[in-house]
């Protein structure tokens, strides 16, 4: 199933036909007993709750819908208690030898970008602003110090995740680079868990205005989900419609500057996609990591062309 907030935040179930187009039948009106005070309060609701309301979302479903184009996508997790963030948990292409130190950080929950929304990157002298293509799980039930057998069973569904961040900000630490308004993209909707077979071997594509620029996938994971739940659940206890995004390969890695166009799909998922502003105007060269890398080109990033805070 595929399930997502739309419009003035009505909760919809998502069909997706052959040719690539879809519908959305509206079925707020059928959880309607889960108390909320917001659209979070109703989708962690019916995480937490799926045991009896998936039957009456399936019921409500095969109503009429209306085309997916004609509404407009809210994110699918408007406020999660938790946005936990795997860092450096790729192997980079066979480039590292061993997987880096398990690790992880958080994001506030008021960096969720709704899809079709916009990355702002803010005035501050970061070195470079950048995506990172992700597969993001969506947390179903408690999970407090489980198992890696016991692991999957905990997760409720998948979801495109953008990972953005400010570099360069080291003094300030992850807590700045990381955790800006509009820095965690997410959707465009819940898929459950019972649609991909394996998510360990998902194809991750990000594009920049039309340019492929990150093609990876997931079965390159240094820590693979079940150790990453593990993990995150042993040090605090995770809730339904909490977020673990799961980590990234940089080799494809760029810039992200005003006007840019990015699109987000991990296999399975649908497609993400966002707008970029920068009010400030700053250019970045618009090679990859890896591309500046193959060239013998120093830094990785790429570094700042023009506007504020640029080096001479």
């Amino acid at each position: 199933m595929k399930i997502g907030f739309f419009n003035d935040y009505r909760l919809g179930i998502i069909s997706i036909d052959s040719a690539g187009g879809g519908s959305i039948v509206d079925v707020t009106d059928a959880v309607a007993d889960i108390p909320r005070v917001g659209p979070h309060d109703l989708i962690n609701g019916v995480i937490a709750s799926w045991a009896s309301s998936r039957g009456k979302l399936e019921a409500a479903a095969k109503a009429a819908g209306v085309p997916l184009g004609s509404v407009t996508l809210r994110a699918p997790l408007p406020k999660p208690g938790n946005i936990v963030c795997m860092a450096v948990n790729y192997m980079e292409d066979g480039t590292r030898s061993e997987p880096a130190i398990i690790n992880a950080f958080h994001k506030a929950p008021t960096a969720v970008l709704a899809p079709g929304g916009t990355m702002v990157l803010p005035d501050v002298p970061a070195t470079v602003f950048e995506g990172e293509a992700e597969l993001g799980l969506v947390i179903g039930k408690r999970t407090a110090n489980v198992t890696q057998a016991e692991a999957m069973g905990h997760v409720f569904g998948y979801l495109n995740f953008i990972d953005g961040s400010a570099r360069g900000l080291t003094s300030a630490g992850f807590f700045a680079m990381k955790s800006r308004d509009t820095f965690a993209p997410m959707g465009p909707w819940i898929t459950t868990a019972d649609e991909i077979a394996d998510p360990q071997n998902l194809k991750v594509e990000l594009w920049v205005n039309g340019v492929l620029k990150q093609g990876f996938n997931t079965n390159d994971m240094g820590h693979k989900i079940p150790r990453c739940i593990e993990w995150v659940s042993s040090i605090h206890t995770l809730e339904p419609g909490d977020v673990l995004a799961t980590g990234t390969n940089h080799r494809g890695l760029g810039a992200f500057q005003h006007g840019d166009k990015v699109d987000l799909q991990v296999e399975g998922l649908g497609k993400l996609s966002i707008n970029v502003a920068d009010a400030l105007g700053r250019t970045w060269a618009q090679q990859t990591r890896l591309e500046r890398t193959t060239a013998g080109l120093t830094p990785d990033t790429a570094p700042q062309l023009s506007g504020k805070y640029a080096k001479s």
